[in-house]
């Protein structure tokens, strides 16, 4: 053997693809198991060998696990295959009460991660947070979780410091992502931090998604108003509504219920919870997402029905409320055939 052929057969020889371990627990989402394989399932390097090995294990031994459709599915693996893990991913699931309930992780589930190799690569997609939560690999840590569910898993793991607006946290060897498909966007991030930005592309341009979301969740969340029925400042509201579009001063909103600058701003905010200027910040961001979504209106000429006045002033807004540009924010949301509005 030439020492060049013996040199390509060392380097087959060491080469080993990176072990994804994806644990399924009962009550899990058939989508959100499938994105690990879907993702990691793709890459190859220039040899074309798969870069991950992407295994699926449970906290038993291998057979049927539940899922919150209507039907089940066999998982070849029992729990010792998280020591042969590099990564190991824990997707939602809904059948875990203890866990949910009181942060205290079910004995089974807590011998399964017993087999974890100091080391590994951890990551959660949506509620798969809370097996990470309560087994303290989150402890000091930053975290995300879907929007939905940020302030109860705050409040039952109060040492974490959750972030509800955000599609993903990298903190290192710990990762976790908000709701459902914010699991696409993590683990394209991880092939990416693995092997770089053209191999996450190609796997991007495959599945037929973005290869990077702009913002995070608070694009996807709509904020409703207090009850008219429970509310004094009904109508000043309303009045406000009506001129979007042109400057709103305070005293103009108290002026529409009787009130005094001072009473008017108290029993705001105790009704919408924020001040008058924070809510008409927040409505002409609404009425500017809805004109980006449904009209073929110009960026400036949007900023100026929205109430912004000029497209730099609607791009500093949207950006700080959404964490996208007006641009990019009607890329992600333009509706199909929307006619052009006047």
């Amino acid at each position: 053997m030439d020492s060049a052929t013996g040199t390509a057969a060392s380097s087959t020889a060491r080469f080993r693809p990176h072990r994804v371990v994806v644990l399924a627990l009962d009550g899990l989402l058939p989508f959100e198991l499938g994105i690990p394989h879907r993702i990691f399932g793709r890459p190859k390097d220039a040899a074309g060998r798969l870069l991950y090995e992407v295994v699926t294990c449970s906290v038993r031994p291998p057979g049927p696990v539940r899922t919150d459709a209507d039907f089940s599915i066999v998982v070849p693996h029992g729990p010792g295959t998280l020591a042969t893990a590099d990564t190991v991913i824990v997707p939602a699931s809904y059948e875990v009460g203890p866990l949910y309930e009181e942060g205290v992780l079910p004995e089974d589930l807590a011998a399964a991660l017993a087999h974890i190799r100091p080391g590994t690569r951890l990551a959660s997609i949506c509620t798969g947070v809370y097996v990470l939560a309560a087994a303290g690999y989150l402890d000091g840590r930053p975290a995300t979780t879907h929007w939905a569910d940020a302030e109860r898993f705050q409040r039952l793991f109060p040492r974490i410091d959750v972030d509800a607006d955000v599609l993903f946290i990298d903190d290192g060897d710990v990762l976790t992502s908000a709701g459902v498909a914010a699991g696409i966007d993590l683990c394209l991030h991880m092939v990416r931090r693995d092997h770089g930005t053209a191999v996450a592309n190609d796997v991007a341009r495959r599945t037929v998604v973005p290869p990077h979301r702009d913002g995070g969740q608070a694009q996807y969340i709509h904020r409703p108003l207090p009850d008219p029925q429970l509310a004094t400042t009904t109508a000043a509201r309303a009045w406000a509504l009506g001129r979007l579009h042109e400057p709103i001063q305070l005293r103009d909103m108290a002026e529409q219920e009787a009130m005094s600058v001072r009473t008017f701003t108290r029993r705001f905010r105790e009704e919408a919870g924020i001040s008058p200027g924070q809510w008409l910040t927040q409505q002409r961001v609404e009425r500017a997402r809805h004109l980006l979504e449904s009209t073929d209106l110009s960026v400036d000429q949007v900023a100026e029905h929205a109430g912004f006045g000029t497209a730099q002033s609607m791009r500093q807004h949207l950006q700080a409320a959404l964490g996208v540009t007006p641009t990019a924010y009607r890329r992600t949301f333009r509706v199909a055939g929307a006619g052009r509005s006047a």
